[in-house]
C-alpha cells in the first residue's frame, strides 16, 4: 500500500496541478465545479497515466482503484460525495506541509549541554581516543600512559605502555598511534624508534615488538580477515602505506613472545627476521607526496583508503597486493630484504581523489557507499568512491580546517569537528546541517588533540588538556526524566501513549502521545504513513475518537479542549470548548441520535458536555460551545471527576467518577436513569491512597441492549474488581470479580469483542492493568440470565508491557489487538497472544504471514524486566530452599534469621493513612470555602500517590549529619577554681556556688 501511495499521490507535482486544474473543469461534466468519485477516478487515470497495470506493474486493478477510493475520501472529509478543485488543492498543500513538519521533527537531535569536564592525567598530548564495545572511552598520550573513561567522565583505571622500571630515563619514548586487536586481546602501539609494540589487552603487559622498520609509524590499523589471518597496516613520513599480511597470527605471536626481550622489558624480532623467518608478507607501496594523515583497511570492499596533505594524492583508494602479486618465493634472505623497499600502484589498483588543499580527515560507510572528507579548506565533501572526478555533495558551515569526521549510519548523520572545536551534525540524505553546537555551548576550552565518537554510548570524547565528554540526548521517559529504552528496544512515540484507535476505512491506525503528537501506520505492515504534532499546543492528548464516516478524527486533551480533525492531512476543521474554566478532558464519544449527531466529552469539571455536530456550518462557526447542560447533570450529577463515558444505542449514556459511581443517563430527556454503587469485595485491602475507588473504563455489552434480564454494562472499578451490572429496574449488580492476577494492579483499560446482531457464542473480554498484564476472559453467555459469584473463563493471559496499558483497540475483522503504554510503545497482538510487532520497529510484518510476525519472541524490555518471572515460593512467600523440599513434614526447618546493623524502615498503611489525615488543615490553611474544599479534595487525592513526601524514619537528624572540617586550636585559658568538670564527658561542667 505504501509503495502504492508513492505512485499516485506523490505523482502529484507543480507541473502536474497546473494539467489537473485544466483537466479538472474538463472533467466536470455538469459543469457544477466539483467531481463525483467516478469523475475523479476517469480524471488520475487520465493525466497520470496509469491504466490498470500499465503504469504500476504487480499492482492489480482493484488495488489501485481502491487507492484512488481512498483519496477521495481523504479530500471528502465531509462525506458530500463529491470535491471541488479548492479542496483537492487544500487537501495536498496541508498534507505535504505536515509531512515536511513531521520529517523535520524526526531529524531532530542535541547533545546534553554543557559537555561533561575532567582534568586529565595527562602530562603530554593525547594523540588517540578509541573505545570498546561497552562504551569505554580509551584514551593514550605521547608518554605511553593509557587512561580508560565511562560516559560521565569518570576515570575508571590507569595503565602505560612503556617501561615505567627503566633506570635510563633521559630518552623518553615517543607514542606514534594506539590501536586494539580485539581479536587477539592485544593493544598495537606505534612508537618514535621505528617500532611496533604488541601488549597484553587485559593487564597491558608487554607481549612482544617488531623493530627496525624502514620509517616511523606515523598511523596504525589492524584488521581480522580471517579466523587466524589478520592485516597490520601503518602510515609514515614518507607518504607510504606499509602491510604487514600475517597468515598464522596466534603461532607468530607466541614465536615472537619467546624471543629475546630487549633491555628486559619486550620480547623483540626485526622487520628483516620476521619476512624470513614467520609466516608473514610485508608490502609497501609509495601513495602519497606528504605524511600520511589517516588509513583505514575495509575488509568489505578489500580496498585500503589513506590520506594526505597534498592535494593531488589527497585522498586514495587502492588495494593491498595489486595486480601483480609481489613474489615472495625468493631464497636468500638478501632478496627478501629488497623487498622492503616501496613500489608504486597501477592505475587500475587505485582511485585518487584530488581535493583542494588535501585531506586532513576522512570517514568511509559501505551500507550508504560514501565517503566523507574534510581538510584545511573547511569544507566537508561527501564522495561516491567509485566517482572521483566531483563530490556528490559539498557541506559548508565550518569556519576553521575539519579534525574530526564521523558517519552514523543508523541515524543517517554525519558528525564533523572543526579546530575551532565547532562541531556540526550533517544530513546524509538532505546535505543539511542539523544542528551546531559552538564553544560557548558546550565549554570546552584548550587546543584540539584528539576526538572519537561512540556508537555503543552515543557520545563524542573530545581531547584537550581536558577530557571532555558530549552526550546525545537520547529518546527519554517522561515519567522517569531519564533514558529508559535499551537499544534494542522500539518505541512507537518519544512520550507515553494515550491512545490507539483503528480506522477500518482506510485500513490505518492512529496513535498519540503527551507531546501532542499524532501518528498514522499501516495496520497491514506497521510502517509509519503520516504524523503531524502540537495538536494541542504544549498539552497532552488524553482520548480520541472518531464520527460515524471515520473521516473525522476528534480528540480531547489536559487543555479542556476537543479537536475536530481531517487527520490525513493535519488540518484542524472545528474546536470544540467552553467558554471559561476548560479543565482536562478524560473520555469522549460520538454519539448519532434520531439523525442528531453529537459530540460527548467528559473530565475535570465534573459536567457531561454535549456539543453538536453539523458539517454545514463548519465554515461559518470554528470555535464551538457546547449546550447547556442537563438540569439532573447539575443537582445530581457526579461529585468528582467523570474517568469514562459509554454509549448504548439507542438512547442510554452511562458515566463513571473518580470516587466509584456510575450513573446511566437517558439521553433523550436528560434524566439519571440509575445509580450504580458496588459493594466493597470480601477480604479487600486498599492498595492505593485514594482507596481504589476510581474507574477508568466503561463498556455496554451492545449485544444485550434490549434484554432486561441480563447484564449489560461492564465497569472496569472500583478497588481492582470488574463489575458486571443490570442497568434496568434500578440496577442490579450481577458479578464482581478480580480484573488481574497480579497484586497491586489496577484495571487500567478494557475493550470487548461485541456485535449489536445478538449474537452470543463469541464475546471476549480484553482486560489491561497498570503492570502492563493482558487478560482475555470469555464472556458469552456469562451474567446473561441470572447473577454470577465465579469469574468467567479466562482464555489466555500474557505480559505486553512494562508500564501500565493506557488502551486497547481490536481489530476483529482479523482477530488482532493493539495494546498503548505508558512506554512509549504501540504493540500488535493477535487473540492468542503472540507478538506481532511493535509499531516503529525498523522491519514490517505482514499480518496475512505469520512467519513475519516476532512471535516466539517476546518484547526485550518485558523479558528483562523483574515483574514477568513466573511466580514461585521463593519470590512469593520468601521462602528458602529447605521449607521448600520439607513442606508438609511435621518438623519444619526454621529460616536463619538476618540480623542489621542498622535499624530497618518500613512505611506501612497507618502511616499513610495519617498523611491523609493531615488534609483538614492543609485545606484551612489555604481559607477555602467548603465548596471549594470539596472540589480541591478530588484532585488532591488523585495526585497524592504521585507526590514526594518527608518522611520521619527517626535516626541521626539533619544537624547531626553535617561535616566537620577540624579548626585550628584556640589559645588554653586558665580554668576558673570554682569550676568542676567531669573527665568522662567532656559537655558535664558544674559550677560551685
Amino acid at each position: 500500500m505504501n509503495k502504492l501511495r508513492k505512485q499516485i499521490e506523490e505523482q502529484i507535482n507543480i507541473e502536474t496541478l497546473e494539467q489537473l486544474k485544466q483537466a479538472f473543469a474538463e472533467a466536470d461534466a455538469n459543469q457544477s465545479g466539483q467531481l463525483d468519485l467516478e469523475e475523479f477516478k476517469a480524471l488520475l487515470k487520465q493525466r497520470l497515466y496509469i491504466k490498470g497495470n500499465k503504469r504500476i506493474p504487480g499492482i492489480s486493478t482493484v488495488l489501485l482503484e481502491n487507492q484512488i477510493d481512498s483519496l477521495f475520501m481523504k479530500i471528502d472529509w465531509s462525506s458530500e460525495g463529491v470535491i471541488s478543485w479548492d479542496e483537492f488543492c487544500t487537501y495536498m498543500q496541508l498534507e505535504y506541509a505536515e509531512k515536511e513538519d513531521s520529517y523535520l521533527r524526526s531529524k531532530e537531535v542535541s547533545f546534553h549541554l554543557p559537555a561533561k569536564i575532567q582534568n586529565p592525567q595527562h602530562k603530554n598530548p593525547i594523540l588517540k581516543i578509541t573505545d570498546t564495545q561497552d562504551g569505554t572511552f580509551i584514551a593514550c598520550s605521547q608518554d605511553g600512559m593509557v587512561t580508560f573513561w565511562g560516559a560521565n567522565v569518570e576515570l575508571k583505571e590507569t595503565k602505560y605502555v612503556v617501561n615505567t622500571e627503566a633506570k635510563n630515563k633521559q630518552k623518553t619514548k615517543w607514542i606514534t598511534d594506539f590501536v586494539i586487536m580485539a581479536q587477539w586481546k592485544k593493544v598495537l602501539v606505534g612508537t618514535g624508534d621505528r617500532e611496533i609494540q604488541f601488549f597484553d589487552a587485559s593487564s597491558y603487559k608487554p607481549y612482544c615488538q617488531i623493530s627496525s622498520l624502514e620509517t616511523v609509524p606515523l598511523k596504525l590499523d589492524y584488521c581480522a580477515t580471517g579466523s587466524d589471518e589478520c592485516l597490520i597496516l601503518y602510515g609514515d613520513s614518507d607518504g607510504c602505506i606499509n602491510i604487514l599480511v600475517i597468515n598464522s597470527v596466534g603461532e607468530c605471536l607466541r614465536t615472537w613472545n619467546k624471543l629475546p626481550s630487549k633491555e628486559g622489558f619486550i620480547a623483540e624480532i626485526s622487520l628483516s627476521d620476521a619476512i624470513s623467518k614467520s609466516k608473514i608478507q610485508f608490502i609497501r607501496w609509495k601513495v602519497h607526496r606528504d605524511w600520511v594523515q589517516q588509513l583505514k583497511y575495509y575488509h568489505e570492499i578489500g580496498q585500503v583508503i589513506s590520506c594526505s596533505n597534498h592535494q593531488e594524492t589527497a585522498l586514495v583508494i587502492g588495494c593491498t597486493s595489486g595486480s601483480t602479486r609481489v613474489d615472495q618465493g625468493g631464497n636468500s634472505n638478501a632478496e627478501k630484504a629488497k623487498k622492503t623497499n616501496a613500489r608504486v600502484r597501477l592505475d587500475a589498483d587505485q582511485k585518487v581523489f584530488y581535493v583542494y588543499k588535501g585531506v586532513k580527515c576522512f570517514d568511509f560507510s559501505k551500507d550508504k557507499n560514501i565517503i566523507v572528507t574534510g581538510g584545511m579548506d573547511r569544507i566537508v565533501r561527501l564522495w561516491n568512491p567509485y566517482v572521483s572526478d566531483k563530490p556528490t555533495a559539498m557541506l559548508r558551515g565550518h569556519n576553521a580546517p575539519i579534525f574530526y569526521l564521523f558517519i552514523a549510519n543508523d541515524e543517517n548523520r554525519v558528525f564533523s569537528l572543526s579546530t575551532d572545536k565547532c562541531i556540526k551534525v550533517w544530513d546524509i540524505l538532505d546535505h543539511n546541517c542539523l544542528l551546531t553546537v559552538r564553544p560557548k555551548g558546550h565549554k570546552i576550552r584548550g587546543d584540539l588533540q584528539a576526538c572519537h565518537y561512540s556508537s555503543a554510548a552515543k557520545s563524542i570524547a573530545i581531547a584537550t588538556d581536558q577530557m571532555a565528554i558530549l552526550n546525545l540526548k537520547l529518546k527519554l521517559d517522561a515519567n522517569l526524566s531519564r533514558p529508559t529504552k535499551h537499544a534494542d528496544i522500539t518505541i512507537t512515540h518519544k512520550e507515553p501513549v494515550t491512545c490507539v484507535r483503528f480506522n477500518p476505512s482506510f485500513k490505518q491506525v492512529i496513535t498519540c502521545s503527551e507531546s501532542s503528537v499524532i501518528k498514522l501506520w499501516d495496520l497491514e505492515t506497521g510502517t509509519p504513513i503520516f504524523e503531524y504534532g502540537d495538536a494541542h499546543g504544549d498539552s497532552a492528548i488524553t482520548c480520541m475518537t472518531f464520527d460515524n464516516t471515520g473521516r473525522r478524527l476528534i480528540t480531547g486533551g489536559r487543555d479542556g479542549i476537543l479537536k475536530i480533525w481531517n487527520y490525513n492531512n493535519g488540518h484542524c476543521l472545528k474546536v470544540l470548548k467552553k467558554e471559561d474554566d476548560n479543565d482536562e478532558i478524560c473520555d469522549i464519544t460520538y454519539v448519532e441520535m434520531n439523525r442528531n449527531r453529537y459530540v460527548v466529552s467528559v473530565g475535570w469539571d465534573k459536567r457531561i458536555n454535549i456539543y453538536s455536530d453539523s458539517v454545514t456550518d463548519v465554515n461559518i462557526h470554528h470555535v464551538q460551545h457546547p449546550n447547556p447542560n442537563w438540569s439532573d447533570d447539575l443537582k445530581h450529577g457526579h461529585n468528582e471527576d467523570i474517568l469514562s463515558v459509554a454509549q448504548c444505542p439507542p438512547n442510554l449514556l452511562a458515566t463513571s467518577g473518580y470516587d466509584g459511581e456510575v450513573i446511566v443517563w437517558n439521553m433523550v430527556s436528560g434524566h439519571i436513569f440509575c445509580h450504580l454503587s458496588a459493594p466493597i469485595p470480601r477480604e479487600y485491602e486498599d492498595q492505593s491512597l485514594d482507596g481504589d475507588l476510581s474507574i477508568n473504563k466503561l463498556l455496554f455489552i451492545q449485544s444485550r441492549a434490549y434484554n432486561k434480564d441480563s447484564a449489560s454494562l461492564i465497569a472496569s472499578g472500583p478497588r481492582a474488581h470488574i463489575h458486571f451490572w443490570n442497568v434496568f429496574q434500578g440496577g442490579t449488580l450481577m458479578a464482581q470479580f478480580p480484573g488481574s492476577t497480579t497484586k497491586g494492579a489496577m484495571i487500567s483499560t478494557m475493550a470487548i469483542t461485541d456485535t449489536a446482531e445478538g449474537n452470543e457464542d463469541d464475546i471476549m473480554l480484553i482486560v489491561g492493568d497498570s503492570f502492563g498484564f493482558i487478560f482475555l476472559f470469555d464472556i458469552s453467555g456469562y451474567c446473561l440470565m441470572a447473577a454470577e459469584e465465579d469469574p468467567p473463563e479466562l482464555i489466555h493471559t500474557w505480559r505486553g508491557h512494562i508500564d501500565s496499558i493506557t488502551c486497547i483497540e481490536l481489530v476483529e475483522k482479523h482477530k488482532l489487538l493493539m495494546t498503548a503504554s505508558n512506554d512509549c510503545t504501540v504493540r500488535l497482538w493477535n487473540f492468542d497472544g503472540d507478538y506481532i510487532g511493535t509499531f516503529g520497529q525498523p522491519d514490517s510484518w505482514d499480518i496475512y504471514k505469520p512467519s513475519t510476525y516476532r512471535h516466539p519472541m517476546v518484547p526485550y524490555d518485558v523479558l528483562i524486566d523483574p515483574m514477568s518471572l513466573p511466580t514461585h515460593p521463593v519470590i512469593e512467600e520468601k521462602q528458602n530452599t529447605q521449607q521448600i523440599i520439607h513442606e508438609g513434614e511435621n518438623g519444619h526447618l526454621k529460616a536463619p534469621q538476618f540480623t542489621f546493623k542498622k535499624e530497618q524502615f518500613y512505611i506501612d498503611d497507618d502511616q499513610i493513612a495519617k498523611e491523609l489525615h493531615k488534609l483538614q488543615s492543609i485545606l484551612k490553611d489555604e481559607s477555602l470555602t467548603e465548596e471549594q474544599a470539596k472540589a480541591y479534595k478530588g484532585k488532591w487525592l488523585r495526585h497524592e500517590k504521585t507526590k514526594i513526601k518527608e518522611i520521619d524514619r527517626g535516626g541521626p537528624s539533619d544537624y547531626q549529619m553535617l561535616k566537620w572540617s577540624p579548626i585550628q586550636e584556640p589559645p588554653v585559658i586558665p580554668k576558673p577554681k570554682s569550676m568542676k568538670k567531669n573527665k568522662d564527658d567532656s559537655f558535664d561542667i558544674t559550677l560551685e556556688i
